[in-house]
């Protein structure tokens, strides 16, 4: 099968890979589409000390083999899938879930062969069907919605909060449309004019980040992935007011965090989140047109930027890592 592999820090197009076979418990699941993210870019770059494997954990695809004929109700389902693995038996796995299961694998990042690849599996507990009126390119974005979900499990956000989302990117639109579902005032920041168009677009408020003053929100959601954003989102937050880290990225932050005591910000560190409700949301908001007021439904198609094949995937990344690109899709077929 075809498959993107990276090794030893170097990104290659597997064009005869060993095609997964499915455990007893597991689903083969053809790819239909899968999407590039800011995790994969700095996978490449190093981060979480290198990963060994097939990339990629945002996807879409239909269940083709189970490992075992009792679960035969699986075949040709549309479906998306969670993304950790927990060992099921541990503390952790039983009282909360696989999310910080100490000996988990995670799909495409850590220990797991991931989905860009004509096939891949997972555990059946791990996959989700897709809604019928959710379009493949719209379900693809699952995993990152279901990200930003988590937000609103960790944070009250009330309509009189004054709310920042500092970085227009991928994860920044889909937290910034997530939260204003809750806040009557979300800005969305960034450091160039031309970033903040689709913002603008989507019924945003916005602004540069640069010219905004200290102190002035209740909440800030650093999205941004490098040390200025991180730096300028401590900057916006208000004394006692909270601070959401959901940047993962390979260098080292270099910032002052004197404020976080002296002001007292609490910080949430902000991760995975539930693909259910993500769902649910997308297939709400199917109908919903570019036209659409923020606070109404969430909106990815207009973050799609481009589509690549899967051979193509090489040029794909390249087109990913320029600095303003959003989201890049890669179909295997």
């Amino acid at each position: 099968m075809q498959a993107l592999l990276l090794r030893d820090g170097k990104l290659s197009y597997q064009s005869d890979w060993p095609q997964p076979e499915p455990k007893i418990d597991e689903a083969l699941i053809r790819v239909t589409v899968a999407g590039i993210c800011s995790t994969d870019l700095e996978l490449v770059k190093g981060y979480a000390g290198g990963f060994n494997g097939i990339l990629g954990h945002e996807f879409v695809g239909v269940v083709e083999q189970t490992g075992s004929p009792a679960s035969s109700e699986w075949l040709g389902r549309r479906v998306v899938g969670t993304i950790n693995l927990g060992c099921r038996q541990c503390a952790v796995c039983l009282g909360d879930g696989p999310e910080h299961c100490p000996n988990r694998t995670t799909l495409g990042i850590h220990n797991r062969d991931g989905v860009f690849a004509d096939l891949a599996t997972l555990p059946l507990v791990n996959l989700l069907p897709v809604p019928d009126v959710v379009a493949d390119e719209c379900a693809v974005f699952t995993e990152p919605l279901a990200a930003a979900l988590r937000i609103r499990e960790q944070v009250n956000a009330r309509p009189t909060s004054r709310v920042a989302v500092v970085g227009p990117g991928r994860l920044g639109l889909l937290a910034a449309q997530v939260l204003a579902l809750a806040a009557g005032d979300v800005v969305v920041l960034g450091r160039r004019p031309e970033s903040l168009a689709l913002p603008e677009q989507l019924g945003f408020e916005i602004g540069l980040v640069d010219e905004q003053p200290d102190d002035r929100f209740d909440l800030v959601v650093e999205a941004t992935g490098n040390d200025a954003g991180l730096a300028h989102s401590l900057r916006l937050v208000r004394p006692r007011g909270t601070l959401v880290l959901k940047s993962t990225f390979h260098n080292r932050a270099n910032v002052d965090l004197t404020k976080l005591v002296v002001g007292e910000v609490t910080v949430v560190g902000s991760r995975c989140g539930p693909f259910e409700p993500a769902l649910r949301l997308m297939a709400m908001s199917a109908s919903l047109t570019q036209k659409a007021p923020a606070g109404i439904g969430v909106q990815v198609r207009p973050m799609i930027e481009a589509e690549y094949s899967l051979s193509d995937g090489l040029i794909a990344f390249d087109h990913a890592a320029q600095p303003g690109v959003r989201k890049i899709l890669l179909r295997p077929n």
